[in-house]
C-alpha cells in the first residue's frame, strides 16, 4: 500500500481500520477492544430513519477471543504474517500505534448503508455514441460508520496526536451546534468527514451530507432505531455464542428495491419479481462463534398471507441410509409438494412456464412420461443426495460417485417410472441386468467399464439411484457405521437444530482429497490451503416454526488449535 494510501486511513479516527478485514484478523489474533452486542440499539439511535440496512460489529474481547481456540499452526502464522503486513502498511510514515492508540477507547461499530442520492440527468453526460438514457440514473449508496467511544480521555489523545501527524489537512466546520471534522492528505485527496456526538460515538462518512443526516438524527430526527420493524429486530438480535455481528434489514423489499435502483446497468424489477420478494418484511442475522466453531443465524419475518410455502420437518431417517464416508449431502422433505408450490408461484413468469413446458414435452416424446406425475409426483417423502468417495470401476478417474434416495408413498408409480427408464437404456448400447446385494434386488445399468448407473429398494418405502456400481455396494450393502453415526457428521450437525426441513452437509478434509485430485496441474495456493486445513466442515439446515417465521442456521465447523 503506497504511503499516501495509508496515511488517508488514520485521520479516519480508526473506525475505518477497526471494520475493515484487516483488523478483524487483529481481533482474531490479539482479542479485539471492547464493546459488546448491546451497543447495536445505541448506535441505531444516530443511524436516520432512512438507512436500508445496518452492520453492528461487536468488539468484545471475549468473543474474538474465542476464535483463537481453533486454527492450524499454518493458518494462525498466515494470520500473522497478514497482520504484520497490515500493521506496515496502514501505520506507515506515523507514530500512531493500533494496540496503544485505538484499541483503548473505540467500542462496538455499526455501519449502515443510506441510500443514494437521485442523479440529475446534468450530472451524468453518456460516452459520445451512447443512447441518451431514458430513466433517471442513480448514484451508489452511502456508507455511515458509528463508532463507540468506551474511554474518552483516551479518545481525546488519540485525536491530539492525529492532528499532530505530518502531511494530515484538518479543517472542522459547524453543523447546528455539532462540529463536522473535514480531513485529507492533501487539496486533491477525497476526504473523509467526521463528527463527535455527546463524547460517546464517532459518525464517520466519505460525504459530508451523511454526517449532516446523523448530526440531525441525533438532535431528533427519526432514526433507524425508531424505523417500522427496526426497533424489534435490533431489541431481539441473533440467539449466538458469542456475537461477532449482526445485520439488521427492517423492510427487506424496500432494500431491493433501492439497490436495484442504484445500479446502472440494472433493469427495473419485474412486477412478478416484487410480488415474490413481498413475502419478506424484515431479516436478521448474527455471526457467533462457540466450541463448535463459527456459527451463522438468519431468521425472515415472513407475511403468512403471502407465504405460500408449505413447510415440513425432515424424519432425518433417511441419512442413516448413507455410509460414514460421504463427503457431502443435501437432504430435504416433499420433492411434489414443493414443485406444486413453485408451478404456483410461477404462473406470471411466461419464460420459466415455457421451459417447463418444453421438458414436459420432451419426456412425453421420449420416454413416455409424465413430468408432473411420473417423475416428480411420487417423491413426497423425504430424500437425499449424497457424494460417496470411491476408486473403482467407473468411478476411478473421477474418485467419487452420487446416490438419489427418496422415500415414497406411491412405489407402484415409481416401479413404473424406472422400468420405463430400463426400457429405454435397453434400446441403446447399455446392458440391463438384475444384481444381488445385501440381500436387496438391484437393477444395473452395465458397460465393458463397468456399471452406469443402479437403483433398487433398500425398504418398502425407500428406493435409491446410484452412479456407479461401488456407489450401489456402499448403499445397499450392510454397513458396519453409517453418516448420522459418524464423528464428523455428528460434530458438524449436532448442535443445528432440529426438528428440522434437512440437511446440507460438507466434510471438507474428503472434500479436499477429491478435490487435490483435480488441482494436480494448478495446486491450492498454500494460504487458502492452510485455511481449508482448518475447516473440519460445513453444516447448514433450515427450520419454520410457522409461515410468519423462517429460520436458517449454519455451522463452520473448525477444528481445535494445536501446535507444531
Amino acid at each position: 500500500m503506497p504511503a499516501s494510501k495509508s496515511k488517508i486511513l488514520i485521520p479516519a479516527i480508526g473506525a475505518a481500520v477497526v471494520v475493515t478485514g484487516g483488523i478483524a484478523a487483529y481481533m482474531f489474533l490479539k482479542g479485539g477492544p471492547v464493546g459488546d452486542g448491546a451497543g447495536a440499539l445505541g448506535s441505531a439511535k444516530v443511524v436516520p430513519s432512512s438507512a436500508i440496512m445496518a452492520t453492528y460489529i461487536t468488539t468484545d474481547p471475549q468473543a474474538w477471543a474465542k476464535l483463537q481456540q481453533f486454527g492450524t499452526p499454518e493458518a494462525q502464522q498466515l494470520l500473522n504474517k497478514g497482520l504484520e503486513s497490515f500493521n506496515k502498511d496502514v501505520f506507515k510514515d506515523s507514530n500512531i500505534s493500533y494496540e496503544k492508540d485505538i484499541k483503548p477507547w473505540v467500542g462496538g461499530v455499526m455501519v449502515a448503508m443510506l441510500p443514494p442520492n437521485p442523479v440529475k440527468p446534468a450530472q451524468f453526460t453518456p460516452p459520445n455514441g451512447a443512447p441518451t438514457p431514458t430513466s433517471k440514473l442513480q448514484s451508489e449508496p452511502k456508507v455511515l460508520f458509528v463508532v463507540g467511544i468506551k474511554d474518552k480521555i483516551a479518545a481525546l489523545n488519540f485525536s491530539n496526536k492525529l492532528k499532530a501527524q505530518k502531511g494530515i489537512k484538518i479543517q472542522e466546520t459547524d453543523y447546528k451546534g455539532e462540529k463536522i471534522t473535514e480531513t485529507s492528505e492533501s487539496e486533491n485527496a477525497k476526504p473523509t468527514y467526521s463528527a463527535v456526538l455527546n463524547n460517546s460515538q464517532i459518525v464517520l462518512a466519505p460525504e459530508k451530507q451523511a454526517i449532516e443526516q446523523a448530526i440531525d438524527t441525533y438532535k431528533g430526527q427519526a432514526s433507524f432505531a425508531s424505523k417500522e420493524g427496526a426497533n424489534s429486530i435490533l431489541s431481539k438480535g441473533i440467539d449466538v455464542k458469542n456475537t461477532l455481528a449482526q445485520i439488521y434489514i427492517p423492510d427487506y423489499v424496500g432494500m431491493v428495491k433501492q439497490l436495484a435502483a442504484a445500479n446502472p446497468q440494472g433493469t427495473q424489477l419485474p412486477p412478478q419479481t416484487l410480488k415474490q420478494l413481498e413475502q419478506v418484511k424484515s431479516m436478521v442475522a448474527g455471526v457467533g462463534v462457540d466450541d463448535a466453531g463459527l456459527r451463522v443465524k438468519a431468521i425472515a419475518n415472513l407475511d403468512p398471507q403471502l407465504n405460500k410455502f408449505q413447510y415440513q420437518n425432515t424424519p432425518a431417517k433417511i441419512v442413516g441410509q448413507f455410509p460414514a464416508d460421504t463427503l457431502a449431502l443435501v437432504s430435504g422433505q416433499g420433492i411434489s409438494r414443493a414443485w406444486t408450490t413453485v408451478l404456483d408461484q410461477s404462473k406470471d413468469y411466461p419464460e420459466f412456464n415455457q421451459a417447463v413446458a418444453q421438458v414436459r414435452q420432451q419426456l412425453k416424446s421420449t420416454v413416455d412420461l409424465d413430468l408432473d406425475k411420473e417423475v416428480l409426483g411420487w417423491m413426497d417423502g423425504e430424500f437425499a443426495v449424497g457424494a460417496i468417495p470411491s476408486n473403482q470401476g467407473i468411478l476411478a478417474s473421477v474418485g467419487f460417485g452420487g446416490a438419489l434416495l427418496f422415500d415414497t408413498s406411491d412405489r407402484k408409480t415409481a416401479e413404473s417410472t424406472l422400468s420405463k427408464l430400463d426400457e429405454l437404456i435397453k434400446k441403446q448400447t447399455l446392458t440391463v441386468a438384475q444384481k444381488d446385494i445385501g440381500g436387496k434386488k438391484v437393477t444395473e445399468w452395465q458397460t465393458p467399464q463397468g456399471a452406469l448407473l443402479a437403483h433398487g429398494w433398500l425398504d418398502q418405502d425407500t428406493v435409491f439411484v446410484a452412479l456407479g456400481s461401488p456407489i450401489a455396494d456402499a448403499i445397499a450393502g450392510n454397513k458396519s457405521q453409517t453418516l448420522e453415526n459418524s464423528d464428523t457428521f455428528k460434530a458438524v450437525t449436532s448442535s443445528l437444530q432440529k426438528p428440522n426441513g434437512g440437511y446440507f452437509y460438507l466434510d471438507m478434509d474428503k472434500t479436499m482429497t477429491i478435490f487435490n485430485r483435480f488441482a494436480a496441474f494448478q495446486p491450492v495456493p498454500p494460504e487458502a490451503n492452510a485455511i481449508l486445513n482448518s475447516i473440519r466442515g460445513l453444516g447448514v439446515t433450515a427450520t419454520s416454526p410457522d409461515k410468519s417465521v423462517s429460520q436458517v442456521e449454519m455451522l463452520l465447523a473448525l477444528k481445535p488449535k494445536t501446535t507444531k
